[in-house]
């Protein structure tokens, strides 16, 4: 029980550092705001919510495997089958903004030039509709822990 506590509390942390990180981004990329240090700024974050979705996916792998639920547990629920789809949305949704945001730091490392005014807000874009899909994730999360 204690392991699956921890794998648990590790879990959650790991979901919270992805939306706080993920919303720091959303809140810095804004074409008014862009400046060298925002573009520094805004690849370190995406490095940060990259780590905590990757923690986020191996305490995930872990619980499915050693949880109290076993692996029958999980699978059997179509709920855990469309949050798990909707996860990969997210990671898929969340590759543009970091290559974005790579390209970004190594061209004002480069050049010192800032993103285009109109490359930002399309950036915004990709980074809200993460924001958006996953309170979604999460409310069927609840749904499905409560055996829905």
């Amino acid at each position: 029980m204690t392991f699956e506590a921890v794998l648990a509390s590790v879990h959650l942390l790991a979901i919270l550092t992805l939306v706080v990180f993920l919303t720091s981004q959303a809140a810095l990329c804004r074409v008014e705001w862009m400046s060298a240090a925002v573009v520094q700024r805004l690849a370190r974050l995406d490095m940060i919510y990259g780590i905590a979705a990757v923690i986020l996916l191996l305490t995930g792998i872990a619980r499915l495997v050693w949880g109290v639920k076993g692996v029958g547990g999980y699978v059997s629920s179509p709920l855990f089958h469309i949050k798990m789809t909707l996860f990969v949305v997210a990671v898929l949704l969340s590759l543009k903004p970091t290559f974005t945001f790579r390209r970004w730091k190594k061209t004002l490392d480069a050049t010192g030039q800032l993103p285009a005014p109109e490359e930002v807000k399309q950036t915004r874009k990709w980074v809200m509709w993460q924001g958006h899909l996953i309170p979604v994730i999460a409310v069927i999360a609840v749904f499905w822990a409560r055996g829905m």
